[in-house]
């Protein structure tokens, strides 16, 4: 078991590495700050690295996905926390609260992925005026939180979120392998 992991990493650690360098420089845009109303926090910035992060681990897993893609969706998947781990570390938490914390971001992850996987697929049944209010209610929830964003940022970030699963969803495999991919602007300027 531990060969295997560790191959499979050895095997996606550039691509991972390239793909968790763009999502954190897409992440790190000031629009989404600044004129997008998301919090400029820990909380904020861990948030909108959440949220792009899931939108490559739910392409690289679904349906029509090669086994090398699932593998590299984990492999991604583990860079975000080994990275979020040094983090906290740099930012001064003990290391007795970093694996607490960790685990805390882990679950408060899978927490996202799953309100956003839900409203994702309720935007693909709902009508098309519905679509971005599903979606927007669950990013006031997950990427918001307690920030008070008006209904144009969220209507963005909304728009915004499902140009980047459609983006994402024309993406070959070879091209997610070899951790070439690119975004759509941030909605905000």
């Amino acid at each position: 078991m531990f060969f295997r992991k560790f191959f499979r990493q050895k095997r996606h650690e550039t691509a991972s590495h390239k793909l968790y360098l763009k999502l954190v420089a897409q992440s790190r845009m000031q629009g989404f700050y600044a004129s997008g109303g998301v919090p400029d926090t820990v909380d904020g910035r861990f948030d909108l690295i959440a949220l792009h992060t899931f939108l490559i681990v739910r392409r690289l897993s679904g349906a029509n996905a090669s086994e090398k893609e699932h593998e590299l969706a984990q492999v991604l998947f583990d860079l975000m926390f080994a990275d979020m781990d040094r983090n906290l570390r740099e930012m001064g938490v003990g290391d007795l609260g970093v694996g607490r914390k960790v685990r805390d971001m882990v679950s408060a992850f899978y927490g996202r992925a799953e309100a956003y996987e839900k409203a994702l697929q309720a935007t693909a049944q709902d009508a098309a005026d519905d679509r971005k209010k599903v979606l927007a209610a669950a990013l006031r929830r997950n990427l918001y939180r307690d920030a008070n964003p008006d209904d144009q940022q969220l209507a963005k970030m909304a728009g915004y979120v499902q140009k980047q699963v459609g983006l994402l969803d024309e993406l070959t495999g070879d091209v997610l392998l070899s951790g070439e991919i690119r975004f759509h602007p941030a909605p905000f300027q």
